[in-house]
């Protein structure tokens, strides 16, 4: 009887340790599903206001297609038992076992991730049925091969020395090759580049900013959950190891970029800027996915520091080979993806910089080259094809316009919702409401920002705006951020957002 009871009780352990186990995968992997939500606030903040419906639609499909995708597909080339190039069962869920579930969706949400890093690099001119098919090619055969590599019992990356813990190679730099060649074949955004070109900046930083703080949050989940279990003997430590690495890292990352890009060594104007930090601290965290549980601290400080220098360079490289990238994407991901490769087979213990050996290195710079080549290869031919068919890019009348009203009929800020009585500058004078009065100026082609101590301000009324005529004919002017009198001829000044433009169309 005492031996059945201590059976029994060895049962009921086991029982508690596999749901542990499940618990902790659905909880991570719910946390990494939220980074969605980041991705998308941080898109639609770097996209210009009339192309922030579009680039919300396209995060959230990522999703909703993305499981269909990867639940017929994706996961039976990743982890259906096969070959050491792909699996070759478990198409549609088939045969899975009830707790393999956890996994399965621990896995999707990374799959999600890799199909929307590819989103904000070719963000405001992508057609949308183009997004729809590289979103498919991409959850169901491009990422789901790589992860079968290095993650699965078969792949033939799984029994060498190649060391990637979290995705720096297989997520990051999988989805940043994949967004760098869309980028180049789709080419960049109308008045981007050229003789008249100028940078075209997002319409909202505080957007940006919600979507970063996600982003920064879920990296925790990101990484502390690809330990995959916690009922283990070591489970805790490795956990606890890779979330202080990628928090150490992000902020190392984070003040590497805010201060050299202030610097001025960037060849910019000398500028505290959140949106460097932020990027800074991004790429910091993708560098320390490969090796975040096995890096020392110092190891992932140094990770850092250089994860901020790539991004700066690759953010000051890319436009000059005329590479547009609203979103930084592919110096964030790739550049970061690449760099942790190197970074874990460097700096952990037994490592190049610590008199160890290179084998780990020498494994993962052939693990970094076939990503490249595979993700590169398919997406050369996928998007290659598109533009052929002329299926890629929308017309330039669509582009200046915008995507929100003309494909989605959705605009972000409806002008109906500014035609407030409010803001009639007859209704309260005149005794009667004029509709054509209740668009304020800042939503009329014609408006200039005035300073504060413009006569007609009262502080509760925004001033006018000068005549059409006075503006230039050609491309708007940005409003900066100054806080001063801007330099003579430049007629902006006040406190308004730098990311705003006034268009005319």
């Amino acid at each position: 009887m005492a031996n059945r009871t201590m059976e029994e009780i060895e049962q009921d352990l086991e029982h508690l340790k596999s749901n542990i186990d499940v618990f902790f995968l659905f909880t991570m992997g719910t946390i990494v599903f939220f980074m969605q939500c980041g991705f998308a606030f941080l898109e639609a903040g770097a996209v210009r206001s009339k192309n922030t419906t579009n680039i919300l639609i396209k995060n959230i499909l990522d999703v909703f297609i993305g499981g269909i995708a990867y639940w017929v597909v994706g996961y039976a080339l990743a982890f259906g038992r096969g070959n050491p190039f792909c699996g070759t069962s478990m198409w549609a869920g088939v045969g899975v076992e009830d707790e393999r579930l956890a996994f399965w969706f621990f896995q999707f949400v990374f799959a999600a991730t890799a199909a929307t890093i590819v989103s904000g690099s070719m963000a405001e001119r992508c057609a949308f049925h183009a997004y729809l098919i590289y979103s498919v090619v991409l959850t169901a055969v491009v990422y789901p091969i790589v992860s079968h590599w290095a993650w699965s019992e078969d792949g033939w990356l799984a029994g060498t020395p190649y060391q990637d813990f979290a995705g720096s190679g297989v997520v990051h730099l999988t989805g940043g090759v994949a967004a760098l060649v869309g980028s180049v074949i789709l080419g960049p955004r109308y008045g981007r580049f050229g003789p008249t070109g100028k940078v075209l900046r997002g319409h909202s930083v505080p957007l940006a900013a919600l979507g970063g703080f996600i982003l920064l949050f879920g990296f925790l989940a990101f990484n502390g959950g690809s330990q995959a279990s916690i009922s283990h003997e070591g489970d805790a430590g490795a956990v606890a190891k890779a979330v202080v690495n990628t928090v150490i890292s992000g902020c190392f990352g984070g003040v590497t970029a805010l201060l050299v890009y202030r610097s001025r060594l960037c060849g910019r104007p000398s500028n505290w800027s959140f949106l460097m930090a932020l990027n800074g601290a991004l790429t910091a965290m993708v560098a320390i996915c490969a090796g975040c549980n096995v890096l020392p601290t110092w190891g992932s400080c140094i990770t850092g520091v250089v994860a901020g220098l790539v991004f700066l360079s690759l953010h000051v490289l890319l436009p000059r080979l005329s590479v547009d990238d609203p979103l930084d994407a592919v110096a964030v991901h790739m550049g970061g993806g690449l760099w942790g490769l190197v970074a874990v087979g460097l700096l952990q213990e037994g490592g190049g910089v610590r008199g160890g050996s290179l084998v780990t290195l020498g494994w993962n710079l052939v693990g970094a080259l076939a990503i490249v080549v595979w993700a590169g290869g398919v997406c050369v031919v996928m998007f290659g094809a598109l533009r052929y068919l002329g299926w890629l890019r929308v017309s330039v009348e669509m582009e200046m316009q915008g995507m929100d009203i003309l494909k989605h009929g959705e605009p972000a800020y409806p002008a109906e919702a500014w035609l407030e009585r409010q803001y009639s500058s007859t209704a309260s004078s005149k005794g009667h409401h004029d509709d054509s009065n209740d668009l304020p100026p800042n939503m009329t082609a014609s408006w200039r920002p005035q300073a504060p101590h413009h006569p007609h301000h009262n502080g509760l009324s925004l001033p006018p705006g000068p005549d059409a005529h006075q503006l230039p004919a050609d491309h708007h002017e940005l409003a900066e951020v100054t806080g001063h009198a801007t330099q003579a001829g430049r007629r902006s000044q006040g406190h308004i957002n730098e990311g705003f433009e006034v268009e005319r169309l």
